[in-house]
């Protein structure tokens, strides 16, 4: 159970649904094997990420449909990004898969207090995609490499 206290880092005030996070961890892998040109397949990504594929190609799925991967069928077919990895955003990839959430009104019978709730709402709001519309696919990639190098594996 999480801790109820907001300072606590248990505390969460987004969530990452596994449709996103699945979803981000194939596009990472994608974009790892976008200067091959070559389509990566589910099989493959799900050798390498722990996605049940089902499930994957269910957000393979809404990830054509919103148009940021195409797909290429045949023996060599597979996925391929329909951008570039640094032309898609974190907040790109949420709107795809949760659908773009409409701000909601505030409610005619407005009062002095939920004025004050919504008004900070709205920038909380603004807050986050300010953030998720920052970061890319490629900013994630980067990230990854940056750890990979401070923690090397070392085989003997």
């Amino acid at each position: 159970m999480l801790n109820a206290n907001p300072n606590s880092q248990d505390y969460f005030f987004l969530e990452l649904s596994s449709k996103v996070e699945y979803a981000l961890l194939a596009l990472i892998e994608m974009a790892s094997h976008q200067a091959k040109f070559a389509p990566v397949t589910i099989s493959e990504i799900v050798s390498k990420q722990p996605i049940p594929a089902r499930y994957l190609e269910q957000v393979f799925t809404s990830l054509r449909r919103s148009g940021l991967v195409h797909s290429h069928r045949g023996s060599k077919g597979g996925y391929v990004l329909s951008r570039e990895p640094w032309q898609i955003t974190l907040l790109d990839v949420i709107a795809s898969l949760e659908g773009d959430r409409k701000e909601k009104k505030q409610p005619d019978t407005s009062t002095l207090e939920k004025d004050v709730l919504y008004k900070i709402w709205y920038q909380a709001n603004e807050a986050s995609h300010g953030v998720l519309s920052r970061y890319t696919i490629q900013d994630l990639c980067q990230l990854r490499d940056e750890r990979r190098q401070q923690n090397p594996m070392y085989y003997i």
